[in-house]
């Protein structure tokens, strides 16, 4: 009798156990090498392995502002000390997937309060960060729809934030996106503009999206751009997704003049992060029913609940409105202030001879540098910074979505942030204009 042929295979198998498993397409789209995975290994790098070495300007970590640390302190010492039930409801008892009903209250109360925005809480859902929200809602208005069609996302203007840009989950290219005008202003400064006229909004756009300010150029779109793209958008029958991590009413990273908007076809998101507590991870997004039901379903399919304690946290100072003289009396001043510093720093240490130009700073955490004529790609430029120990983000991930061939300016960016401590960012730059000047001179260090 022949011996069974089962014992062999499933020997095979054993000899065959460390080989690859095959990956499917969503796998392969969120575990290839992206820009953001690249950006939180260089953070977690940084203030662990790397403190007191390494100069990180790359990561996206508001600073420890005393002001605002002491209110979350005090907040947590009364859930401790004064309401120890809710402390123990919000660390023992899953909320709903939609979020906390008191906290979307007291967020749906507050934006119609200020702007007289016609919503209730069912407009609200809380989402586990801004970037878990994104993926919901991204993957919600792009890929394969349920017609057959295939949609993508409209980014009016690139550079665009790094995080969007490998969330995909179809085998379908998930942005289009469009070059924008680039006004340059005096010696050193530029500024983005949405290109209106190469927009060509069809059939084929799911969502147009667009963060304010944005991440990373700083750039806040006028009224005027947001009023034209709010128009093409009903008039196209889609949404405007407006990502307001770092914008207005909260955290008010703005440092020009802007007006939030929103109606029942603008999809607007915020966060808590900005606010001093990204440990939390506190999204909120703000949109029509029908939308809040979507996220409320995936958020209990993905992960059941949202996390409770930042909607414990902030819940208070929104009901009492307390938060917009937090986002306008402490935390915009102090960014405005941490801006303008790194400004003169950039122009103290930066080589005059060198064409380097840097984006109006209009918000949010970042200067945008570009590096004209740039002899090598900012990618090797990111390697040799990384070499020197300063920490930045390389431009070009944040140009996806995007047929950058022959367009320079892709290749030449580079983006720095100042939210760490004065005497980290002032050696960074001091490393960067070190750095620049051997790049543009042709030489390397040893």
């Amino acid at each position: 009798m022949r011996p069974c042929q089962r014992g062999g295979t499933s020997a095979n198998k054993r000899v065959n156990a460390k080989a690859p498993y095959l990956k499917s397409i969503f796998a392969s789209n969120l575990t290839e090498h992206s820009g953001i995975t690249e950006l939180m290994d260089d953070l977690g790098e940084a203030l662990t392995l790397g403190r007191g070495r390494l100069r990180m300007l790359g990561g996206g970590s508001p600073s420890h502002i005393p002001a605002v640390q002491a209110i979350w302190r005090e907040r947590m010492r009364e859930l401790l000390v004064e309401t120890p039930d809710e402390y123990d409801r919000v660390m023992a008892d899953y909320d709903q997937p939609a979020g906390s009903p008191a906290f979307r209250e007291a967020v749906a109360a507050f934006l119609k309060r200020e702007y007289g925005w016609n919503l209730s809480a069912r407009n609200i859902a809380v989402t586990n960060g801004g970037q878990t929200a994104f993926f919901f809602l991204l993957n919600r208005f792009a890929g394969k729809m349920v017609d057959g069609s295939v949609r993508k996302i409209l980014l009016p203007l690139v550079p665009e934030y790094i995080g969007y840009g490998d969330q995909g989950v179809s085998e379908h290219d998930m942005f289009d996106s469009r070059r924008p005008l680039i006004e340059l202003i005096g010696e050193r400064g530029f500024k983005y503009h949405i290109d209106f006229d190469a927009l060509d909004l069809n059939e084929s756009h799911g969502a147009i999206a667009v963060s304010r300010p944005t991440n990373p150029s700083s750039n806040v779109l006028t009224d005027g751009e947001i009023g034209k793209l709010r128009n093409l958008a009903a008039e196209n029958g889609i949404p405007l997704i407006i990502d307001n991590a770092y914008g207005l009413p909260f955290p008010g990273v703005i440092f020009r003049e802007a007006t939030p908007v929103w109606d029942e076809n603008i999809i607007l998101t915020l966060s808590l992060s900005k606010l001093g507590l990204p440990g939390t991870r506190t999204g909120i997004v703000v949109a029509r029913e029908e939308v809040i039901d979507e996220i409320r379903s995936m958020t209990a399919i993905v992960g059941l609940s949202n996390n409770n304690i930042g909607q414990a946290m902030a819940r208070p100072i929104i009901e009492s409105g307390e938060v917009l003289l937090l986002a306008q009396e402490v935390v915009k001043p102090y960014y405005q202030e941490r801006s303008l510093r790194a400004l003169e720093l950039a122009r103290q240490h930066l080589p005059g001879e060198v064409p380097w130009r840097v984006h109006e700073s209009e918000g949010a955490f970042f200067l945008w540098f570009w590096f004209d004529a740039l002899p090598i790609s900012c990618r090797e430029l990111y390697a040799r910074l990384k070499a020197a120990n300063l920490i930045v983000v390389p431009g070009e991930y944040f140009f996806y979505g995007l047929d950058s061939t022959g367009w320079d300016h892709a290749s030449q960016c580079l983006r720095v942030s100042f939210t760490q401590p004065e005497e980290i960012v002032a050696d960074g730059f001091r490393i960067l204009g070190e750095v620049i000047r051997e790049v543009y001179e042709g030489k390397s260090r040893p």
